[in-house]
């Protein structure tokens, strides 16, 4: 049982046991419903939690919203994802992290099972999934397919869900601030590393897929995603550029 677990693992004295971590950049639109949505997972938990949304520059109404739903507001004037997201780990009191992006909906059974497993002491880690709240195009589709497979054969989380223990979250130096775009897939790798020195196993969760927005397959076609994909493959030291990066930090105009 996920209570008993948690006693084992949570240091005395602690009121937070675990957090939840949100990047977000003028997410004004997605934030309510992601808010609302992680609320009820966190209801179905029987120790609290809490929830810090990281404010990466934002523009709009961000921390407004996610004020609203009880969250802390960490500001993050670098726009940058894993500075953001490093920033709101640093800010975390809970000893199990969780990474969500502000766009997605976690579903309760999720994270209870992502606690209970970490909660164990025999996983330091892991992800999920993915679902989205659309319907794709086929080229989209089979690349969504294909990238759940290669995180279950791979053990590589995406950034959407991400859970990991607080204390190998920091001796590995957390998500790396070199890259601008995939720094979930170093982190899973780094995170591998360190659990089998530990006995502890990086696992992706296949029961119950997060649902994420489809919005950047509506704003690119899904040629320009796939030859991004391959671009990033081959040359991955690409992912250091910002410029390169853009498909991450910019949105067409409305």
């Amino acid at each position: 049982m996920v209570q008993a677990s948690l006693k084992r693992q949570i240091p005395q004295g602690k009121d937070i046991y675990y957090s939840v971590i949100i990047p977000a950049y003028n997410e004004e639109s997605f934030l309510p419903e992601t808010l609302a949505g992680l609320h009820l997972a966190m209801e179905a938990v029987p120790y609290p939690g809490e929830i810090i949304v990281v404010d990466n520059d934002s523009t709009d109404k961000t921390a407004e919203v996610a004020r609203k739903y009880g969250a802390t507001i960490v500001p993050e004037p670098f726009r940058q994802i894993a500075k953001a997201r490093n920033s709101g780990a640093r800010a975390a009191n809970g000893a199990f992290l969780v990474f969500l992006d502000a766009d997605t909906i976690l579903p309760p059974p999720l994270l209870n099972q992502a606690l209970t497993l970490l909660a164990s002491g025999t996983c330091c880690g892991g992800g999920t999934l993915l679902n989205f709240d659309s319907q794709l195009p086929y080229l989209a589709d089979r690349l969504v397919k294909f990238w759940n497979w290669l995180s279950k054969t791979n053990k590589l989380a995406a950034g959407s869900f991400i859970f990991c223990l607080t204390p190998g979250f920091f001796a590995i130096g957390g998500f790396d601030e070199k890259t601008f775009a995939g720094e979930e897939v170093f982190l899973s790798r780094r995170m591998r590393t360190w659990g089998k020195k530990h006995n502890l196993l990086f696992t992706i969760l296949e029961d119950h897929p997060v649902i994420t927005s489809s919005r950047k397959f509506q704003w690119y076609s899904s040629l320009q995603i796939a030859l991004l994909l391959l671009l990033f493959t081959i040359f991955p030291f690409a992912l250091r550029s910002r410029s390169l990066c853009r498909f991450w930090y910019t949105r067409p105009a409305k």
